[in-house]
């Protein structure tokens, strides 16, 4: 199951960028972070695809959603110029950001090679 994520809930769960400089993931598992909007048509086609990873790979990673409109200052800090945007967050290393319907091909190359989890 994928979880919604509010700005607040980024600071608590993934980084608390308002008070640390650097990034450091605040997580056990790696993440994937699926930047959308509810009107947004490729956003659609990739949000089942994000269901079964999510189901997949159940306490090997976690994905989360930010929906752009509602979270605006989440969208901001990382720059989000178009959706969907795809942010995969290993656990000790620095994110990656994908932009686009991706499609699942692409996905599990990411998670073996970015997010290093089988």
């Amino acid at each position: 199951m994928t979880h919604k994520l509010t700005t607040e809930d980024f600071k608590e769960k993934v980084f608390d960028y308002e008070n640390e400089t650097e990034w450091k993931y605040k997580g056990d598992v790696p993440a994937i972070i699926d930047f959308y909007a509810d009107w947004c048509g490729p956003c659609k086609m990739v949000a089942p695809i994000l269901e079964e990873i999510a189901d997949e790979y159940e306490g090997k990673l976690v994905v989360y959603k930010v929906n752009t409109d509602e979270e605006q200052e989440l969208a901001m800090v990382f720059g989000i110029q178009s959706i969907p945007s795809i942010l995969f967050i290993p656990v000790e290393e620095q994110p990656q950001l994908a932009v686009g319907a991706i499609p699942r091909e692409v996905f599990d190359q990411a998670i073996k090679e970015v997010l290093h989890v089988e």
